[in-house]
C-alpha cells in the first residue's frame, strides 16, 4: 500500500451526492489504496468553477496525482472545469450522449434536481417520511403503526435507526423499528402492538461480537454490553423471527444502503395487499 493517500474530489452543480455514489463505487474496487475525499457541492457559477479549478491544479502540485470525479449537468460549468490540469471523470457527458442517442431527443443539460424540490410530490412524500421515522424511532411512537411500508424489528444496537432513516430519505418509505427487550424475548410471540403486522416486519441481527463491541462504546463493561447478553438476546430473537418467518439480515458486514437494498427486494416480491399503506 502507497504511503500518501490519493486526493479524491468530487464535484457538482448540485448536492454531490451521485457523484459520491457513482465515484466511491469505482474507488471501493481498489482496497490497497487509501483516498483522501473532498465533496464540492453547488458549483453554481463560472467563477465558482474556475475556484475551483484553482484547488484541483494546486493538488496537481502535490506528491500524488489527484482524482476528480464530476456529475455537473450545466455545460456553461462543466467546460470551465475540464480547464483544469487534474484528471477528471465527466459521469455526465459519459452517459448523456449515450442516452440522447437512444432516445432520439436533446437532455436539457441543466442543474440536476434528483436531490432537490423539482419534483414537490415525491420531495413531500420524503419529507412526510422523515417525519414518520423520526416518531416510530425505537418504538416511542405506537400511533399509526398501520401506515407503515416496513417495521424493523431487533434487538438494541443493531442497526434499526440508520436504515430505518435511510429507507425514508432515499426511497420515501414509512419506516418503524421496535427494539426487542428483555420481556420481548422472553417468548417467541411478537410483542402486542406488532403482533398483527407481522408481514410487515424484518428481523436485524449481528454476531454477539459485534453486537457487544458496539454496546461496551455504549455502556461500557455493563450487562448489556456483555458477550453472553448478547449471544442470548440474539438467539431468542432468531427464534422468534423463524416462527413468524420473518426475513432476517445480518448487520454486522453489510451496510446500511446493502441491508436497505434487500428490504426493498423482499417488498417488491410481495403481493401488493401486503404493502403497509393503501
Amino acid at each position: 500500500m502507497q504511503d500518501e493517500p490519493v486526493p479524491v474530489f468530487f464535484l457538482s452543480d448540485s448536492t454531490g451526492i451521485s457523484a459520491e455514489t457513482m465515484g466511491n463505487a469505482l474507488l471501493i474496487q481498489f482496497p490497497d489504496l487509501r483516498f483522501e475525499r473532498r465533496l464540492i457541492p453547488f458549483i453554481s457559477t463560472e467563477e465558482e468553477a474556475r475556484k475551483v479549478v484553482a484547488i484541483l491544479d494546486e493538488a496537481m502540485d502535490g506528491p500524488v496525482t489527484p482524482l476528480a470525479f464530476t456529475t455537473a449537468a450545466t455545460d456553461e460549468i462543466r467546460k470551465v472545469l475540464l480547464t483544469s490540469r487534474c484528471p477528471i471523470i465527466d459521469f455526465f457527458e459519459l452517459h448523456m450522449q449515450r442516452v440522447e442517442s437512444i432516445l432520439g431527443a436533446s437532455g436539457a443539460r441543466v442543474a440536476a434536481r434528483l436531490h432537490g424540490v423539482g419534483d414537490i410530490q415525491r420531495y413531500n412524500s420524503r419529507m412526510q417520511a422523515i417525519e414518520y421515522a423520526i416518531e416510530h424511532d425505537d418504538g416511542q411512537s405506537l400511533r399509526a403503526l398501520d401506515r407503515a411500508d416496513v417495521i424493523l424489528v431487533a434487538p438494541s444496537r443493531c442497526g434499526k435507526t440508520p436504515t430505518t432513516m435511510y429507507l425514508a430519505l432515499q426511497h420515501g418509505l414509512f419506516v418503524a423499528n421496535y427494539p426487542l427487550i428483555e420481556d420481548d424475548l422472553e417468548t417467541t410471540d411478537l410483542p402486542r402492538p406488532i403482533a398483527h403486522l407481522g408481514e410487515r416486519c424484518f428481523g436485524l441481527i449481528a454476531t454477539p461480537g459485534r453486537l457487544s463491541e458496539v454496546r461496551q462504546q455504549r455502556r461500557p463493561n455493563s450487562t448489556y454490553a456483555s458477550l453472553e447478553q448478547c449471544t442470548k438476546e440474539l438467539r431468542r430473537a432468531d427464534a422468534l423471527y423463524r416462527t413468524h418467518g420473518i426475513p432476517v439480515i445480518n448487520s454486522t458486514t453489510r451496510s446500511v444502503e446493502e441491508m436497505s437494498t434487500l428490504i426493498l427486494q423482499t417488498l417488491g416480491t410481495r403481493p401488493s395487499k401486503e404493502r403497509g399503506r393503501p
